[in-house]
């Protein structure tokens, strides 16, 4: 398992109820929900090679 980073996230108080509503909904924590939207929003972008991308690249 890769190794996890923890840091202080400053929320407006509206934004957390979102997503605490969204995670739940989802059966995740809010912590694994902020995560995963996070990590949408880099695949999105382009801003974040997958996995599978990555050890690909490794190998050449």
């Amino acid at each position: 398992m890769a190794k996890k980073k923890a840091f202080a996230l400053r929320l407006d108080p509206e934004v957390l109820k979102a997503v605490e509503k969204w995670a739940a909904d989802e059966f995740r924590s809010t912590n694994g929900q902020l995560e995963w939207i996070i990590t949408q929003a880099l695949k999105k972008e382009s801003r974040l090679k997958s996995k599978s991308n990555k050890s690909l690249n490794d190998e050449v």
